[in-house]
């Protein structure tokens, strides 16, 4: 049986731990640390996998879309052009030649078919390579627009919450969503977080666990969000243990840009 040697100057250290875990030999003293050392070398990798997928999952989304974009985050267009649709309706609103790179401050126009009031928050840019006449056929080309808004939406929210929006009106911006948010009668996607909170609908805080009910707005708000007139309770409680509360404007802010919030059927 192979043995390891060691020097004397060693061996009131070693005494001690073969006391204290009653070894046999100073053999199995230092074959036991050994085999810690690894553990412990075996364990920080696994913190430092643990880390990265961490990371990774923290990491900001992709856009959905290759070929869609919203106009707000759109950086360059294809030959100079700039093809604009509209989401609620799936309308085309217009081709506008530009210059690369775009810098969007502001744009506003509004939809020829629906009438809708859009800003480049609420602007779809199709590029080149995107199937326009397939996706008509097909009558995905609508769903399409409304899913390209509605996941722009959700990452400009989330990263409002996690303060990496850059030199945006980060109040302004989110009343501006919430307002598209109640204006446009879309079928919102059950796991995406909402924009907006409509009367009658409930709200799942998955925070908290509780089941968010909204009855009214608690004040009028001409350009900002407005408080909102609520009832609370548990997911698992029945409805007659709601408690009514109200929600100012800060309070629904966080709600929103920390996306906890998810409608459900009550």
């Amino acid at each position: 049986m192979p043995t390891i040697r060691i020097h004397d100057w060693t061996k009131n250290q070693l005494q001690a731990v073969r006391e204290a875990e009653s070894h046999s030999s100073y053999d199995s003293v230092v074959k036991a640390l050994l085999r810690d050392r690894k553990l412990a070398q075996a364990v920080g990798e696994d913190i430092e996998a643990e880390r990265d997928e961490v990371e990774v999952a923290d990491a900001e989304p992709e856009k959905r879309f290759d070929d869609l974009t919203a106009l707000a985050e759109l950086t360059a267009a294809g030959e100079g052009i700039m093809f604009l649709w509209c989401p609620n309706c799936g309308n085309e609103i217009a081709h506008v030649t530009t210059e690369n790179p775009i810098t969007m401050s502001v744009f506003e126009t509004q939809c020829q078919q629906c009438l809708s009031e859009l800003n480049h928050h609420a602007i779809v840019t199709v590029e080149i390579g995107y199937p326009v006449e397939e996706k008509s056929v097909e009558n995905a080309l609508k769903d399409d627009l409304q899913a390209c808004v509605i996941d722009y939406w959700d990452r400009t929210l989330a990263r409002i919450g996690s303060g990496t929006a850059g030199d945006v009106d980060e109040e302004y911006l989110v009343w501006q969503l919430f307002q598209y948010g109640q204006t446009f009668d879309w079928d919102w996607p059950a796991d995406v977080p909402a924009v907006a909170l409509e009367p009658g609908q409930t709200y799942l805080n998955r925070g908290t666990e509780e089941l968010v009910t909204v009855v009214e707005s608690a004040e009028e708000m001409e350009s900002g969000l407005g408080p909102l007139r609520v009832t609370v309770r548990s997911s698992d409680a029945p409805p007659e243990d709601a408690t009514e509360t109200v929600l100012d404007a800060d309070e629904l802010t966080h709600l929103l840009c920390n996306r906890a919030l998810y409608h459900v059927d009550d």
